[in-house]
Protein backbone atom coordinates (compact mmCIF):
# COMPACT_ATOMS: atom_id res chain seq x y z
CA UNK A 1 0.00 0.00 0.00
CA UNK A 2 0.61 3.76 -0.63
CA UNK A 3 3.09 4.83 2.57
CA UNK A 4 0.11 7.46 2.87
CA UNK A 5 -2.71 4.52 3.48
CA UNK A 6 -0.13 2.53 5.51
CA UNK A 7 -0.02 5.33 8.28
CA UNK A 8 -3.26 6.31 8.08
CA UNK A 9 -4.37 2.26 8.46
CA UNK A 10 -1.86 2.62 11.53
CA UNK A 11 -3.16 5.40 13.35
CA UNK A 12 -7.04 4.07 12.41
CA UNK A 13 -6.29 0.56 13.86
CA UNK A 14 -5.66 2.63 17.44
CA UNK A 15 -7.71 4.54 17.22
CA UNK A 16 -10.22 1.53 16.75
CA UNK A 17 -8.75 -0.62 19.30
CA UNK A 18 -9.09 2.71 22.13
CA UNK A 19 -13.14 2.66 20.85
CA UNK A 20 -13.64 -1.09 21.65
CA UNK A 21 -11.16 -0.78 25.13
CA UNK A 22 -13.51 2.12 26.40
CA UNK A 23 -16.78 0.78 24.84
CA UNK A 24 -16.39 -2.56 26.67
CA UNK A 25 -14.61 -2.28 29.93
CA UNK A 26 -18.13 -1.62 31.44
CA UNK A 27 -18.76 -5.37 30.78
CA UNK A 28 -16.35 -6.34 33.64
CA UNK A 29 -17.39 -3.19 36.14
CA UNK A 30 -21.04 -3.85 35.67
CA UNK A 31 -21.10 -5.99 39.07
CA UNK A 32 -19.15 -3.67 40.84
CA UNK A 33 -21.60 -0.53 39.35
CA UNK A 34 -24.44 -2.79 40.52
CA UNK A 35 -23.64 -3.28 43.89
CA UNK A 36 -22.17 0.26 44.33
CA UNK A 37 -25.89 1.33 43.45
CA UNK A 38 -28.08 -1.62 44.10
CA UNK A 39 -28.98 -2.04 40.53
CA UNK A 40 -31.09 -4.77 39.33
CA UNK A 41 -30.02 -7.20 36.64
CA UNK A 42 -32.73 -5.11 34.42
CA UNK A 43 -30.96 -1.90 35.19
CA UNK A 44 -27.39 -3.33 34.59
CA UNK A 45 -28.91 -4.57 31.53
CA UNK A 46 -30.09 -0.70 30.99
CA UNK A 47 -26.74 0.81 31.37
CA UNK A 48 -25.60 -1.27 28.22
CA UNK A 49 -28.77 -0.84 26.10
CA UNK A 50 -28.66 2.66 26.71
CA UNK A 51 -24.96 3.08 24.65
CA UNK A 52 -26.31 1.34 21.58
CA UNK A 53 -29.51 2.79 21.06
CA UNK A 54 -27.32 6.28 21.01
CA UNK A 55 -24.77 4.14 19.20
CA UNK A 56 -26.55 3.42 16.42
CA UNK A 57 -29.32 6.29 16.06
CA UNK A 58 -25.63 8.26 15.57
CA UNK A 59 -24.72 6.40 12.19
CA UNK A 60 -26.11 8.33 9.87
CA UNK A 61 -25.52 12.01 11.00
CA UNK A 62 -22.22 11.15 11.49
CA UNK A 63 -22.11 10.39 7.97
CA UNK A 64 -23.66 13.10 6.83
CA UNK A 65 -21.20 15.41 9.57
CA UNK A 66 -18.28 13.79 8.17
CA UNK A 67 -19.53 14.60 4.32
CA UNK A 68 -19.96 18.18 5.94
CA UNK A 69 -17.10 19.10 7.45
CA UNK A 70 -14.65 16.53 6.91
CA UNK A 71 -13.78 13.06 8.44
CA UNK A 72 -10.21 13.71 10.11
CA UNK A 73 -12.10 16.69 11.98
CA UNK A 74 -14.90 14.60 13.28
CA UNK A 75 -12.98 11.87 14.17
CA UNK A 76 -11.03 13.35 16.67
CA UNK A 77 -13.79 15.62 18.20
CA UNK A 78 -15.59 12.09 18.74
CA UNK A 79 -12.35 10.51 20.12
CA UNK A 80 -11.84 13.81 22.66
CA UNK A 81 -15.90 13.68 23.31
CA UNK A 82 -16.02 9.70 24.18
CA UNK A 83 -12.64 9.84 26.22
CA UNK A 84 -14.78 12.89 28.03
CA UNK A 85 -17.62 10.83 28.83
CA UNK A 86 -15.74 7.52 30.03
CA UNK A 87 -13.87 9.57 32.17
CA UNK A 88 -17.36 11.28 33.57
CA UNK A 89 -18.09 7.78 33.81
CA UNK A 90 -16.40 7.12 37.16
CA UNK A 91 -18.14 10.58 38.32
CA UNK A 92 -21.66 9.48 38.37
CA UNK A 93 -23.60 10.01 41.65
CA UNK A 94 -26.67 7.62 40.40
CA UNK A 95 -28.39 4.95 38.47
CA UNK A 96 -29.49 8.03 36.50
CA UNK A 97 -26.45 9.93 35.97
CA UNK A 98 -24.93 6.77 34.07
CA UNK A 99 -27.94 6.38 31.92
CA UNK A 100 -27.41 9.92 30.71
CA UNK A 101 -23.41 9.47 30.78
CA UNK A 102 -23.57 6.24 28.76
CA UNK A 103 -25.92 7.91 26.16
CA UNK A 104 -23.78 10.15 25.44
CA UNK A 105 -21.05 8.43 25.33
CA UNK A 106 -22.80 6.43 22.56
CA UNK A 107 -23.30 9.17 20.61
CA UNK A 108 -19.81 10.23 20.78
CA UNK A 109 -18.75 6.94 19.37
CA UNK A 110 -21.54 7.05 16.57
CA UNK A 111 -19.46 10.14 15.39
CA UNK A 112 -16.16 7.81 14.89
CA UNK A 113 -16.43 5.52 12.35
CA UNK A 114 -18.03 6.51 9.22
CA UNK A 115 -15.70 9.50 9.84
CA UNK A 116 -12.81 7.22 10.10
CA UNK A 117 -14.15 5.67 6.96
CA UNK A 118 -14.22 8.84 5.14
CA UNK A 119 -10.77 9.94 6.29
CA UNK A 120 -9.28 6.82 5.27
CA UNK A 121 -11.01 7.10 1.45
CA UNK A 122 -9.25 10.24 1.28
CA UNK A 123 -6.24 8.74 1.56
CA UNK A 124 -6.10 5.51 -0.19
CA UNK A 125 -6.69 4.59 -3.81
CA UNK A 126 -9.63 2.68 -4.86
CA UNK A 127 -8.17 -0.48 -5.52
CA UNK A 128 -6.43 -0.80 -2.22
CA UNK A 129 -8.86 0.85 -0.26
CA UNK A 130 -10.92 -2.70 0.98
CA UNK A 131 -7.05 -4.13 2.12
CA UNK A 132 -6.55 -1.23 4.25
CA UNK A 133 -9.76 -1.33 5.64
CA UNK A 134 -9.50 -4.93 6.23
CA UNK A 135 -6.24 -4.59 8.29
CA UNK A 136 -8.43 -1.45 10.46
CA UNK A 137 -11.26 -3.50 11.08
CA UNK A 138 -9.05 -6.20 12.97
CA UNK A 139 -8.40 -3.96 15.45
CA UNK A 140 -11.82 -5.00 17.09
CA UNK A 141 -10.40 -7.81 18.29
CA UNK A 142 -7.13 -5.95 19.31
CA UNK A 143 -9.41 -4.00 21.58
CA UNK A 144 -11.77 -6.77 23.02
CA UNK A 145 -8.79 -8.17 23.97
CA UNK A 146 -6.97 -5.56 25.47
CA UNK A 147 -10.46 -4.49 27.14
CA UNK A 148 -10.39 -7.62 28.90
CA UNK A 149 -6.67 -7.08 30.02
CA UNK A 150 -6.64 -3.77 31.12
CA UNK A 151 -10.47 -4.01 32.77
CA UNK A 152 -9.26 -7.15 34.97
CA UNK A 153 -5.83 -5.49 36.05
CA UNK A 154 -7.21 -2.43 36.90
CA UNK A 155 -10.43 -3.94 38.71
CA UNK A 156 -7.88 -6.47 40.79
CA UNK A 157 -5.92 -3.54 42.13
CA UNK A 158 -8.42 -0.26 42.10
CA UNK A 159 -12.22 0.09 42.39
CA UNK A 160 -14.43 1.02 39.05
CA UNK A 161 -14.24 4.56 39.02
CA UNK A 162 -10.47 4.65 38.34
CA UNK A 163 -10.72 2.60 35.59
CA UNK A 164 -12.79 4.54 33.62
CA UNK A 165 -10.74 7.43 34.37
CA UNK A 166 -7.57 5.54 33.58
CA UNK A 167 -8.39 4.40 30.15
CA UNK A 168 -10.19 7.41 29.33
CA UNK A 169 -6.45 9.06 28.82
CA UNK A 170 -5.67 6.62 26.27
CA UNK A 171 -7.80 8.61 23.64
CA UNK A 172 -6.99 11.83 24.39
CA UNK A 173 -3.36 10.30 23.77
CA UNK A 174 -4.50 9.22 19.89
CA UNK A 175 -6.05 12.26 19.79
CA UNK A 176 -2.52 13.92 19.94
CA UNK A 177 -1.10 10.65 17.47
CA UNK A 178 -3.53 11.77 14.87
CA UNK A 179 -3.22 15.21 15.12
CA UNK A 180 0.86 15.00 14.93
CA UNK A 181 1.33 12.17 12.85
CA UNK A 182 -1.85 11.67 10.06
CA UNK A 183 -0.87 12.42 6.46
CA UNK A 184 -2.67 14.69 4.30
CA UNK A 185 -4.79 13.15 1.75
CA UNK A 186 -3.65 11.91 -1.56
CA UNK A 187 -4.62 14.08 -4.79
CA UNK A 188 -8.19 14.37 -5.56
CA UNK A 189 -8.13 12.33 -8.95
CA UNK A 190 -6.23 9.25 -6.84
CA UNK A 191 -9.12 8.71 -4.52
CA UNK A 192 -11.64 8.02 -6.84
CA UNK A 193 -14.24 9.15 -8.97
CA UNK A 194 -15.82 12.67 -8.07
CA UNK A 195 -19.43 14.36 -8.41
CA UNK A 196 -20.14 16.61 -11.65
CA UNK A 197 -21.19 19.91 -11.40
CA UNK A 198 -24.84 19.95 -9.86
CA UNK A 199 -24.48 16.76 -8.28
CA UNK A 200 -26.48 16.65 -4.96
CA UNK A 201 -25.05 16.17 -1.05
CA UNK A 202 -24.30 13.20 0.32
CA UNK A 203 -27.98 13.44 2.56
CA UNK A 204 -29.46 12.60 -0.84
CA UNK A 205 -28.09 8.69 -0.45
CA UNK A 206 -30.69 8.49 2.20
CA UNK A 207 -32.93 7.83 -0.83
CA UNK A 208 -30.67 5.54 -2.56
CA UNK A 209 -32.62 1.72 -2.29
CA UNK A 210 -28.86 0.24 -3.23
CA UNK A 211 -27.10 1.84 -0.57
CA UNK A 212 -29.85 0.55 1.64
CA UNK A 213 -29.24 -2.99 0.30
CA UNK A 214 -26.18 -3.08 1.02
CA UNK A 215 -27.48 -1.92 4.71
CA UNK A 216 -29.50 -4.72 5.34
CA UNK A 217 -26.41 -7.09 4.47
CA UNK A 218 -24.55 -5.37 7.18
CA UNK A 219 -27.81 -6.19 9.27
CA UNK A 220 -27.23 -9.73 8.31
CA UNK A 221 -23.69 -9.92 8.86
CA UNK A 222 -24.51 -8.48 12.54
CA UNK A 223 -27.35 -11.18 13.47
CA UNK A 224 -24.71 -13.81 13.63
CA UNK A 225 -22.40 -11.93 15.12
CA UNK A 226 -24.55 -10.08 17.94
CA UNK A 227 -26.08 -12.97 18.11
CA UNK A 228 -22.99 -15.48 19.18
CA UNK A 229 -20.70 -12.46 21.17
CA UNK A 230 -24.09 -11.89 23.14
CA UNK A 231 -25.00 -15.38 23.97
CA UNK A 232 -22.30 -18.05 23.93
CA UNK A 233 -21.20 -17.48 27.14
CA UNK A 234 -23.86 -17.53 28.69
CA UNK A 235 -24.91 -20.89 27.02
CA UNK A 236 -21.54 -22.38 28.05
CA UNK A 237 -21.77 -21.03 31.42
CA UNK A 238 -25.56 -22.58 32.03
CA UNK A 239 -25.62 -25.49 29.75
CA UNK A 240 -22.21 -26.82 29.73
CA UNK A 241 -21.14 -25.68 33.20
CA UNK A 242 -18.53 -23.42 31.82
CA UNK A 243 -16.81 -21.58 34.70
CA UNK A 244 -16.90 -17.76 34.36
CA UNK A 245 -13.34 -17.02 34.68
CA UNK A 246 -12.75 -19.29 31.77
CA UNK A 247 -15.69 -17.50 29.53
CA UNK A 248 -13.03 -15.42 28.31
CA UNK A 249 -10.55 -17.69 27.36
CA UNK A 250 -13.20 -19.95 25.21
CA UNK A 251 -13.71 -16.45 22.64
CA UNK A 252 -9.66 -15.75 22.09
CA UNK A 253 -9.65 -17.79 19.47
CA UNK A 254 -13.25 -16.96 17.67
CA UNK A 255 -11.78 -13.24 18.25
CA UNK A 256 -8.48 -14.04 16.28
CA UNK A 257 -9.78 -15.79 13.52
CA UNK A 258 -12.90 -13.07 12.99
CA UNK A 259 -9.84 -10.39 12.80
CA UNK A 260 -7.82 -12.63 10.49
CA UNK A 261 -10.62 -13.19 8.21
CA UNK A 262 -11.61 -9.53 8.14
CA UNK A 263 -8.00 -8.88 6.89
CA UNK A 264 -8.25 -11.50 4.38
CA UNK A 265 -12.20 -10.08 2.98
CA UNK A 266 -11.01 -6.94 2.39
CA UNK A 267 -7.85 -8.45 0.13
CA UNK A 268 -10.52 -10.76 -1.49
CA UNK A 269 -12.58 -8.13 -2.01
CA UNK A 270 -9.71 -5.19 -3.92
CA UNK A 271 -8.50 -8.68 -5.64
CA UNK A 272 -12.48 -9.21 -6.55
CA UNK A 273 -12.71 -5.45 -8.16
CA UNK A 274 -15.73 -5.63 -5.42
CA UNK A 275 -17.82 -8.49 -6.46
CA UNK A 276 -18.68 -9.50 -3.12
CA UNK A 277 -21.20 -11.94 -4.37
CA UNK A 278 -18.10 -13.90 -4.37
CA UNK A 279 -17.57 -14.24 -0.98
CA UNK A 280 -20.69 -13.49 0.40
CA UNK A 281 -22.75 -16.83 -1.38
CA UNK A 282 -20.17 -20.07 -0.14
CA UNK A 283 -18.88 -18.06 3.14
CA UNK A 284 -22.90 -17.10 4.33
CA UNK A 285 -23.48 -20.65 3.03
CA UNK A 286 -21.22 -22.36 5.27
CA UNK A 287 -21.64 -20.13 7.74
CA UNK A 288 -25.53 -21.46 7.95
CA UNK A 289 -24.47 -25.05 8.05
CA UNK A 290 -22.24 -24.52 10.88
CA UNK A 291 -25.01 -22.12 12.63
CA UNK A 292 -26.99 -25.67 12.55
CA UNK A 293 -24.02 -27.98 14.37
CA UNK A 294 -23.35 -25.56 16.75
CA UNK A 295 -26.14 -26.44 19.27
CA UNK A 296 -25.68 -30.41 18.62
CA UNK A 297 -21.71 -30.91 19.73
CA UNK A 298 -21.44 -32.34 22.31
CA UNK A 299 -18.32 -31.30 24.11
CA UNK A 300 -17.43 -27.64 25.34
CA UNK A 301 -13.85 -28.55 22.22
CA UNK A 302 -16.59 -29.19 19.52
CA UNK A 303 -18.36 -26.44 20.59
CA UNK A 304 -15.32 -23.73 20.15
CA UNK A 305 -14.06 -25.50 17.33
CA UNK A 306 -17.32 -24.88 15.39
CA UNK A 307 -17.93 -21.52 16.42
CA UNK A 308 -14.35 -20.16 15.52
CA UNK A 309 -15.34 -21.71 11.74
CA UNK A 310 -18.44 -19.54 12.33
CA UNK A 311 -16.37 -16.34 13.04
CA UNK A 312 -14.04 -17.23 10.40
CA UNK A 313 -16.45 -17.48 7.54
CA UNK A 314 -18.74 -14.71 9.38
CA UNK A 315 -15.14 -12.50 9.21
CA UNK A 316 -14.65 -12.52 5.49
CA UNK A 317 -17.92 -11.42 4.83
CA UNK A 318 -17.15 -7.92 6.57
CA UNK A 319 -15.75 -5.75 4.13
CA UNK A 320 -17.73 -7.35 1.29
CA UNK A 321 -20.56 -5.32 2.79
CA UNK A 322 -18.80 -2.34 2.14
CA UNK A 323 -17.04 -3.36 -0.83
CA UNK A 324 -19.07 -1.86 -3.96
CA UNK A 325 -19.85 1.58 -1.93
CA UNK A 326 -16.80 2.50 -0.99
CA UNK A 327 -14.51 1.65 -4.22
CA UNK A 328 -16.95 3.61 -6.02
CA UNK A 329 -18.13 6.60 -4.20
CA UNK A 330 -16.12 10.07 -4.02
CA UNK A 331 -14.28 10.39 -0.46
CA UNK A 332 -17.20 13.58 -0.28
CA UNK A 333 -20.16 10.38 -0.57
CA UNK A 334 -18.01 7.39 1.30
CA UNK A 335 -18.69 9.01 4.85
CA UNK A 336 -22.42 9.30 4.18
CA UNK A 337 -23.27 5.65 2.75
CA UNK A 338 -20.68 3.81 5.54
CA UNK A 339 -23.15 5.68 7.85
CA UNK A 340 -26.30 4.18 6.31
CA UNK A 341 -24.61 0.75 6.36
CA UNK A 342 -23.33 1.32 9.44
CA UNK A 343 -26.58 1.72 10.99
CA UNK A 344 -27.77 -1.61 9.52
CA UNK A 345 -25.31 -3.66 11.67
CA UNK A 346 -26.01 -1.47 15.30
CA UNK A 347 -30.10 -2.02 14.80
CA UNK A 348 -29.27 -5.68 14.73
CA UNK A 349 -27.41 -4.98 17.65
CA UNK A 350 -30.55 -3.10 19.33
CA UNK A 351 -32.95 -5.89 17.85
CA UNK A 352 -31.01 -9.32 17.97
CA UNK A 353 -29.62 -9.82 21.45
CA UNK A 354 -33.23 -9.60 22.65
CA UNK A 355 -34.84 -12.22 20.25
CA UNK A 356 -32.24 -14.54 20.98
CA UNK A 357 -33.19 -14.43 24.60
CA UNK A 358 -37.10 -14.77 23.97
CA UNK A 359 -36.42 -17.56 21.99
CA UNK A 360 -34.01 -19.20 24.50
CA UNK A 361 -37.44 -18.54 26.91
CA UNK A 362 -40.02 -19.80 24.66
CA UNK A 363 -38.13 -22.39 23.45
CA UNK A 364 -34.29 -23.60 24.27
CA UNK A 365 -30.34 -22.48 23.42
CA UNK A 366 -30.78 -25.28 20.69
CA UNK A 367 -33.73 -23.71 18.61
CA UNK A 368 -32.10 -19.65 19.56
CA UNK A 369 -28.61 -20.64 17.54
CA UNK A 370 -30.58 -22.17 14.98
CA UNK A 371 -32.53 -18.91 14.32
CA UNK A 372 -29.10 -16.97 13.83
CA UNK A 373 -29.22 -18.95 10.20
CA UNK A 374 -31.87 -16.50 9.36
CA UNK A 375 -28.83 -14.00 9.31
CA UNK A 376 -26.96 -15.89 6.50
CA UNK A 377 -30.13 -16.53 4.36
CA UNK A 378 -30.79 -13.23 4.07
CA UNK A 379 -27.40 -11.86 3.59
CA UNK A 380 -27.80 -14.20 0.11
CA UNK A 381 -30.76 -12.94 -0.96
CA UNK A 382 -29.62 -9.12 -0.59
CA UNK A 383 -26.08 -9.71 -2.59
CA UNK A 384 -28.06 -11.50 -4.95
CA UNK A 385 -29.92 -8.11 -5.21
CA UNK A 386 -27.11 -5.69 -5.70
CA UNK A 387 -25.20 -4.87 -7.84
CA UNK A 388 -21.78 -6.24 -8.12
CA UNK A 389 -19.17 -3.82 -9.81
CA UNK A 390 -18.84 -0.19 -9.28
CA UNK A 391 -20.36 0.60 -13.39
CA UNK A 392 -23.25 -0.96 -12.31
CA UNK A 393 -23.42 0.46 -8.41
CA UNK A 394 -22.85 3.75 -9.90
CA UNK A 395 -25.53 2.97 -12.67
CA UNK A 396 -28.43 2.68 -10.46
CA UNK A 397 -27.07 5.93 -7.98
CA UNK A 398 -26.60 8.39 -10.42
CA UNK A 399 -30.98 8.61 -10.48
CA UNK A 400 -30.42 9.77 -6.74
CA UNK A 401 -26.95 12.05 -6.62
CA UNK A 402 -26.58 12.83 -10.10
CA UNK A 403 -23.67 12.31 -12.43
CA UNK A 404 -20.17 10.92 -11.14
CA UNK A 405 -17.14 10.84 -13.10
CA UNK A 406 -14.88 7.93 -12.91
CA UNK A 407 -11.40 7.59 -14.41
CA UNK A 408 -12.49 5.41 -17.12
CA UNK A 409 -15.02 9.08 -18.18
CA UNK A 410 -12.01 10.93 -18.55
CA UNK A 411 -10.21 8.37 -20.28
CA UNK A 412 -12.78 8.46 -22.53
CA UNK A 413 -13.66 11.81 -23.01
CA UNK A 414 -9.77 12.53 -23.40
CA UNK A 415 -9.51 10.55 -26.43
CA UNK A 416 -12.97 10.94 -28.48
CA UNK A 417 -12.91 12.76 -31.02
CA UNK A 418 -13.36 16.84 -31.18
CA UNK A 419 -16.52 17.95 -32.89
CA UNK A 420 -15.41 20.69 -35.74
Amino acid sequence: MHRTTRTTAVLLFVAWAVDYIDRQVINLALPSIGDTFGLTHGERGMILSAFFVTYALTQIPAGLIAGRFGGLRVMCAALALWSLFTGLTAVAWSFAALLVFRCLFGVAQGLFPAAALEALSRRSVPEQRLTANGWVQSSNAVGGLLAAVLGGLLLAHWDWRVMFIAVSVLGLGVVVAIRRWMPAPLPAERTGPVLRRGGKSASALLRSSVIWGFAVMFFAYDTVVWGLNSWSASYLIEERGLRVSDAGLVSLAPTLCAAVAAVVGGRLSDRFEGRPRRIVVPAMSAAAVLLAVLPLTTSLGGFVVVGTLISAVIGLCYMPCFSVPLRSLPPDLAGAASGIILFGGQLSGIVVPTLFGHVVDVWSYRVAFWSLALGPVLAITAVLCLPQTSHHFLARLRAVVGDIRTKEDDSDASTAPRSA
